[in-house]
């Protein structure tokens, strides 16, 4: 209790047992009714001059005082003032259902029906099993996703050329048949199961702005462009700045991108040894590329090809090219196992097969050596968002950036769980999708405020409850006290900016 009265009803308790201990300490030598008149005795000068707190309390030895109540205060207030600041709660239309689905799937997620157990413990009412599933179908219709990607386009300001980032991954099934939407196909995870793509549209600090799912066998390259088009339609952007890894870019997939009229900076697949780099290295022989440097290759549009100029830059990294080369060494180590017969021919690019002779393709190996440290990137920007020149450090800076999205990916698919493991049919797991896709929203919005990954910051105020505690007539609240890093996360998250 908070009370000054309170405070002395503890103290004269404690102090009434220590006077007690004291007695029967001397009391070895007085018979036991003495004893007990010295202990009556003393409990009345230690309480002298002092008054009764009335708390209406049961009398003593009817066992522990009940609470009746039990709830994750700290945490779902925090999550649920991060869910109406983001523009969610009104995206949704004040659907409390969603909302509690998108605040269990942070706390601890698990299955839509075992989320029901999640939000008790939290201290939250949820709907019924039955309710849950009414609502679901809702979830997974265009409109929803729309509502919700329109409030996180709106919470990251973009504007025109803004940096977007994009990127997929896969999600795969534990099941052996495909059915038009879980299919077999390209797995970076390299998994044989049917799987489904998903598309992330990120804003250049990783934060959610748009998710897709497209058919497990659905090329990479061929779902950027439909994303990218469907949220600037969305959202009547004119233009915006796609960011993506050299691997979501085919050469059909680029020409596409400059024919919709969008700004790119991408990376760059470096097959051949650029021109700038010869001539530096013809000048400068016998010597090291500096750590750092970039080359630049201007490649302005001819009079009837329907694209903007261009700019490549080819960076040369010492660290990346350490890394390189002892990549390629151990690879032709392999490969010279291989072709001697000691270790089976597995996938390997340094070996070349002429019928039945193997061989180490050394001018593959001595061209990979050369490319060594060397990236690519390009970028058809005429100038920064800001209206200032493009820089190499500008795009180079951009593309780096490519690290936010995964981390996103991440955090969707360990912290959230995002493979739908309960769902089968599509309807269901677009719905399951649009959840992860708010919780990550959530999720990434506190840890910009806190600095705090959302794993710690669950684990940590999960463990600060406030409770009620049924004394007599009297209802009494608790809490644990909260330690100081914690406040000042707390205080982070429901400050006004």
């Amino acid at each position: 209790m908070r009370t000054t009265s309170g405070a002395t009803a503890v103290q004269v308790v404690w102090s009434s047992r220590r006077g007690s201990r004291e007695i029967e300490h001397l009391g070895s030598a007085h018979d036991e009714a003495e004893l007990e008149a010295l202990k009556a005795a003393a409990q009345q000068r230690i309480a002298a001059g002092q008054l009764e707190l009335a708390l209406g309390l049961e009398p003593a030895g009817r066992g522990p005082l009940p609470i009746t109540s039990s709830w994750m205060g700290h945490l779902v207030d925090a999550l649920e003032h991060a869910y109406r600041v983001l523009g969610l709660e009104e995206a949704a239309g004040g659907d409390e259902v969603f909302r509690h689905l998108v605040l269990a799937r942070i706390i601890e997620p698990v299955s839509k029906l075992d989320s029901l157990r999640v939000l008790e413990e939290a201290g939250v009412a949820p709907a019924s099993y039955p309710t849950l599933k009414r609502r679901l179908p809702v979830y997974a219709e265009e409109a929803w996703r729309r509502r919700l990607s329109a409030a996180c386009a709106a919470h990251a300001g973009l504007g025109p050329a803004s940096l977007v980032l994009y990127d997929v991954s896969t999600l795969y099934f534990e099941t052996d048949a495909g059915d038009g939407f879980r299919e077999p196909g390209f797995s970076k995870e390299r998994r044989l199961e049917p799987q489904i793509t998903i598309g992330l549209l990120t804003g250049q600090d990783g934060f959610p702005l748009m998710v897709s799912a497209f058919e497990g066998n659905k090329a990479e390259t061929k779902t950027m462009l439909p994303v990218i088009e469907k949220f600037m339609a969305a959202h009547r952007l004119p233009d915006v700045t796609v960011v993506a890894d050299a691997g979501m870019i085919s050469e059909a997939n680029q020409k596409a991108i400059e024919a919709a009229g969008l700004s790119f900076i991408l990376g760059r697949k470096v097959p051949g040894v650029p021109y700038q780099v010869a001539q530096w290295r013809w000048e400068h022989p016998g010597e090291e590329i500096p750590d750092g440097h970039v080359f630049t290759q201007p490649w302005p549009a001819g009079p009837s090809w329907q694209r903007r100029d261009q700019w490549i830059y080819y960076q040369y990294r010492a660290d990346r090219a350490r890394r390189t080369l002892r990549g390629i060494d151990e690879q032709v180590a392999r490969a010279a196992k291989a072709v001697a017969g000691l270790a089976p021919v597995k996938r390997n690019r340094f070996i070349a097969l002429g019928g039945a002779v193997k061989s180490v393709n050394r001018d593959l190996e001595a061209r990979a050596r050369t490319l060594a440290g060397i990236k690519g990137y390009v970028t058809n920007l005429a100038a920064c968002p800001d209206g200032t020149p493009v820089t190499a450090d500008f795009v180079i800076g951009s593309y780096h950036r490519l690290f936010e999205i995964e981390k996103s990916f991440r955090m969707s698919k360990s912290d959230l769980q995002a493979r739908p493991v309960y769902h089968r049919k599509r309807d269901p797991i677009e719905a399951h999708l649009t959840i992860v896709f708010a919780a990550l929203a959530v999720s990434r919005w506190i840890e910009a405020r806190t600095g705090w990954s959302i794993r710690k910051f669950v684990k940590t105020a999960r463990r600060y409850r406030t409770i009620e505690i049924q004394a007599g007539r009297q209802t009494i609240t608790a809490a644990h006290p909260i330690p100081d890093d914690l406040r000042q996360a707390l205080d982070a998250v429901n400050r006004d900016n």
